[in-house]
């Protein structure tokens, strides 16, 4: 088992996040061409259920692992580690059992009362396998995050996004003649073959992991039967502590997906009393979810491998009551966070129109995303934020800042969407209220429990930079020789984030230490 340290397993993790992002375009540029704003809008319905019934399965359930194993990592307790394993994998793969269940037999009544469009129906039943296979995944996840090797992680996530590209690609197009809603079904049942693939990856891994364990220790077999004993005693309390966490955990992690659940079909109805069409009504939400969100979400590569590392780190840190080092895995994953983000959102809110234009052929889908770009840095503060919560044991607080937020977006969803002049507009502002209270709520919370705050100076400083990017950038846009738009485009883009980054090393936000750490790149530093 090659265990990394938090930067080397964040940045692997990165690498992986960045192709698979990258590559995840390729559906999201391709599908709507396809299928339409209308099909993807379909499609993107069917997802906020899925996404609740995925948090009670697997919400904090790999967190628990990852931090345990952890810990019994650091103390040489190997035997825990595979009770915490096999107690987890149980505990998952009943509650997903049940889920499906429940899922397949009142699938009707759901479509009929709860979601707002009933087209939804073909590939709300496509997803339903996704429950099981993503669970199972997910406790293999937790074990290999816990032992700090992210490597089958990343492989996992690269094979299950290619496999799910082609798929998704290939059935919706193999579907569309029979209409819309089995062409949305079709891409649902692409996400089902992408999921098998990484967890055909996950187990294979595994497999290697304890054939190596195997031949390190030869006693294990005779100890096996002894063990085998203890093994039912000690599991109940092994539960116990994993439900401990996992379900505050779980819980957080619900109120964000119920509400996202209800946003969609507070929305959908919202529209539907400002007099807009429910066809239009659904391409607008299409458009939003699965359009300019994503592309909004992009630099949570990073932020996302920041988190995943983080746990691990700090519970370990934790464990040994090393405040320092708490503080600087927190000082590192948010000046990370916030430096790579702040050119994203630059870029997003200068060239909007020319992004939805180039990447979805929809430039009349801009101003939403022009919108949203203020917002970003809040978003991309959020996990790393979130996670020191959760590794800090205080799963309890990050659910009710969730709560917080997600109750008054729902409340001003509402009020706004169902305004005729604002429309999906006034949904929109009721998203950004909700990610900027999050991240502030979780930011208090980190300086109450722990004292850690970020230097405002560089803040500053950052905010200095983007205004410079953006001037640079929307210079070079007007002024760029080249014929093409997309030419100017990356022109402008490279030219700004160049500015950036030298701007950033010139205010000493980065230096070639944090350059150094770059893979293949950072040698030249070194």
């Amino acid at each position: 088992m090659t265990k990394q340290t938090f930067i080397k397993g964040a940045m692997i993790l990165l690498a992986a996040g960045i192709v698979t992002r990258l590559l995840g375009f390729v559906p999201r540029i391709a599908l709507p061409r396809i299928i339409g704003a209308e099909g993807v809008g379909i499609y993107q319905l069917a997802y906020p259920f899925l996404i609740v019934l995925l948090t009670i399965i697997t919400g904090g359930i790999p967190l628990a692992i990852a931090k345990w194993i952890a810990e019994a990592e650091s103390q040489g307790d190997h035997k825990r580690v595979k009770h915490i394993f096999r107690t987890a994998m149980l505990l998952t793969v009943a509650i997903a059992s049940v889920m499906t269940a429940v899922m397949l037999l009142f699938a009707p009544l759901i479509i009929k009362h709860v979601l707002p469009d009933s087209r939804v129906y073909r590939a709300f039943l496509m997803m339903s396998p996704l429950l099981l296979i993503i669970g199972v995944s997910s406790v293999y996840r937790g074990y290999f995050q816990g032992r700090q090797n992210m490597i089958p992680s990343a492989v996992s996530q690269l094979v299950e996004t290619v496999v799910r590209i082609i798929a998704s690609l290939f059935f919706s197009y193999l579907f569309l003649p029979y209409g819309l809603e089995w062409a949305a079904a079709g891409a649902m049942l692409g996400v089902v073959v992408g999921e098998i693939g990484g967890l055909l990856v996950m187990l294979w891994k595994y497999a290697q992991d304890k054939s190596r364990k195997g031949q390190k220790s030869s006693a294990a077999q005779s100890a096996a039967e002894a063990q085998g004993a203890e093994e039912t005693g000690e599991r109940t309390p092994v539960l116990r502590r994993l439900l401990g966490l996992s379900i505050p955990v779980t819980g957080s992690k619900l109120v964000g997906s119920l509400s996202y659940l209800l946003e969609s079909i507070f929305t959908a109805r919202s529209l539907a009393a400002a007099g807009i069409m429910t066809g239009i009504a659904t391409a607008q939400y299409g458009a939003l979810q699965g359009m300019i969100i994503p592309l909004l979400l992009l630099p949570t590569a990073l932020t996302y491998s920041l988190a995943v590392s983080l746990v691990p780190s700090l519970s370990e840190a934790a464990a040994n009551n090393d405040k320092p080092l708490i503080h600087k895995r927190l000082h590192q994953s948010m000046r990370i966070a916030l430096v790579s983000g702040a050119p994203f959102a630059v870029v997003m809110g200068l060239f909007a129109e020319p992004l939805c234009r180039l990447v979805y052929d929809h430039p009349e889908y801009a101003p939403m995303l022009q919108m949203m770009a203020p917002v970003a840095l809040f978003i991309y503060l959020q996990a790393p934020l979130q996670a020191a919560l959760q590794a800090l044991d205080k799963p309890g607080t990050a659910l009710l800042n969730t709560f917080i937020g997600a109750a008054i977006k729902l409340v001003l969803i509402v009020q706004l969407a169902s305004d005729p002049e604002l429309g999906i507009y006034g949904a929109i502002i009721a998203i950004n209220v909700n990610i900027v209270l999050v991240t502030v709520l979780h930011a208090i919370s980190v300086l109450r429990f722990i004292g850690f705050r970020m230097k405002g100076l560089d803040f500053l400083k950052v905010a200095a930079a983007m205004i410079m990017m953006g001037a640079g950038a929307q210079w070079m846009m007007k002024h760029s020789p080249l014929p093409a738009e997309w030419m100017s485009l990356m022109l402008a883009c490279g030219g700004g984030v160049l500015l950036y980054v030298l701007l950033m090393i010139w205010m000493r936000i980065i230096d070639r230490y944090d350059l150094a750490r770059i893979p293949w790149l950072g040698t030249w530093f070194k």
